[in-house]
């Protein structure tokens, strides 16, 4: 049941009225030793298809996950476009679904919302995230810190992916934002933080970010990008 509720998120999402990036989260977990087999459908599924400025991700969920999670797909797509150009039909989508149901122990929660600020990366190089799930008092102020951070810095942000953006629906443990970085593993993530925090200006740029508060922070490992 709770697959065809993601199907149809999946399908709904990919028409809808702005032109800004957007995305669709399904959270899951899978019975063991079976990842390699569900990378191998992801990869199946997704051969030949040409996208439109979207793409889907498969992600391994470590450390801050919540209950039994393992796992989750995230959609990309420009709002107001289709994801998919060509090369992924109703048949398709049926059958990846269907081979899915061997792998997933239980579907969890979804959630979706839009990318406020984005700076692509290098995520063959680093495929380790770390996302941070926030209630922010005010958005757009929070945005033009978060954009300085970002270009100031850019010595420790070059070839890494560094996003912020909204919850807008099925907003997780009630945060209304989120920001993610990527790196190379769990170690880079700490000496990056370790090195940022060393910055005068960079605290300071923190402070002009207004009222923030931290609901939970997540690692995820980037197992497949399709775009």
């Amino acid at each position: 049941m709770k697959n065809t509720l993601f199907l149809f998120l999946f399908v709904s999402f990919l028409t809808v009225n702005a032109q800004r990036m957007g995305f669709n989260v399904g959270e899951f977990s899978i019975h063991d030793s079976m990842e390699d087999e569900m990378i191998e459908a992801f990869d199946k599924s997704l051969e030949g298809v040409v996208f439109d400025g979207g793409g889907i991700v498969l992600e391994r969920l470590w450390n801050g996950r919540e209950r039994h999670v393992t796992h989750r797909i995230v959609w990309m797509f420009t709002l107001g476009k289709d994801m998919i150009k060509s090369g992924l039909n109703q048949d398709k989508q049926e059958a990846f679904w269907a081979k899915m149901q061997t792998f997933v122990k239980e579907w969890n929660t979804g959630y979706a919302g839009r990318m406020l600020s984005w700076q692509e990366g290098n995520t063959d190089e680093n495929s380790f995230g770390h996302i941070y799930d926030i209630k922010v008092s005010d958005p757009a102020k929070f945005k033009i810190a978060h954009d300085k951070i970002v270009k100031q810095h850019q010595d420790i942000f070059k070839d890494r992916v560094v996003g912020f953006g909204t919850y807008d629906m099925g907003r997780p443990n009630g945060a209304t934002h989120w920001v993610a970085l990527t790196g190379k593993d769990r170690m880079d993530h700490l000496m990056v933080q370790d090195e940022l925090e060393k910055r005068s200006n960079f605290i300071k740029l923190l402070g002009e970010r207004g009222p923030v508060e931290e609901v939970k922070d997540f690692e995820i490992q980037i197992l497949r990008r399709a775009q």
